[in-house]
């Protein structure tokens, strides 16, 4: 079963007559006593991806079942979405096929799943646009025979983030001592919608200072991004070593800092 192809179709009326069914109905479900814990999804860590290609990480998730219904019956997968409620989504994501389970006891199961992320602009899936950078929330789908289908939401938070750069550059070098220098850069990060990497404009970012021979950076002050992802600033040559930028990162795009760059000052 593919549980990508399978969010898209219950997610339509198949999803909304699911729903709907009276109570009494709905008790006739044989999978209304499936129940997902432990969700992880990549180990709990942010999922960063950039622009174009495919990044896979790994679920795992324990289902319990009632001991009538057989492991074999049903297909599960972890989910992430954004919204309210997951039965109605502002966006949904899926595996392209269900968990691999093992069975701990008569009504446990312990699973492993895949969940793929590919930039919308080089995926037929059209997964991720920028604009869905950011939180989601994580749920679990169990998919049996006919329109028996089990959603279960709130089972943790992930942030998925477009993938950032960072570069600096100070000159001139080498310069004398007491003389000025100009420490520019460009924070960048993946555009989803289009193969390829813009700024990231308004942002704050530090600058940093490490003395030859040294091991430890010091902030020299902190300058914010031009409307496309620029970074210059000024600083009075002294001594000997490295300046690099420092992005603490937000929600949708992960932290980053440049490599030093070496000033000689005379």
């Amino acid at each position: 079963m593919r549980i990508r192809a399978t969010v898209a179709a219950v997610t339509g009326a198949l999803a909304l007559s699911a729903f709907a069914v009276p109570a009494a109905q709905a008790v006739d479900n044989p999978l209304s006593g499936v129940t997902f814990s432990n969700v992880k999804v990549n180990s709990g860590k942010n999922i960063v991806v950039g622009p174009t290609g495919q990044v896979t990480v790994t679920a795992t998730y324990t289902v319990t079942h009632p001991a009538n219904v057989g492991a074999s019956t049903f297909d599960t997968g972890p989910l992430l979405y954004r919204g309210t409620k997951i039965t109605a989504p502002t966006d949904l994501l899926g595996g392209d096929d269900a968990g691999t389970c093992t069975a701990a006891s008569t009504t446990v199961l312990h699973c492993t799943a895949k969940i793929q992320f590919r930039p919308a602009a080089t995926d037929e899936f059209d997964d991720l646009s920028n604009v869905q950078a950011g939180a989601w929330k994580v749920g679990a789908l169990a998919v049996g025979d006919g329109s028996n289908i089990k959603w279960q939401g709130d089972l943790g938070a992930q942030k998925v983030q477009r993938l950032s750069k960072l570069t600096v550059n100070a000159a001139p070098e080498p310069v004398k001592k007491g003389k000025t220098i100009t420490v520019t850069g460009k924070l960048t990060r993946a555009n989803w919608d289009g193969k390829n990497y813009t700024g990231y404009a308004a942002q704050p970012v530090k600058l940093q200072f490490r003395k030859k021979g040294s091991t430890t950076y010091t902030t020299v002050k902190t300058v914010k991004t031009s409307s496309v992802g620029n970074l210059s600033t000024t600083v009075k040559a002294s001594v000997d070593g490295y300046f690099r930028y420092v992005f603490a990162g937000s929600t949708t795009t992960p932290a980053v800092n440049a490599m030093g760059d070496f000033v000689d000052v005379k």
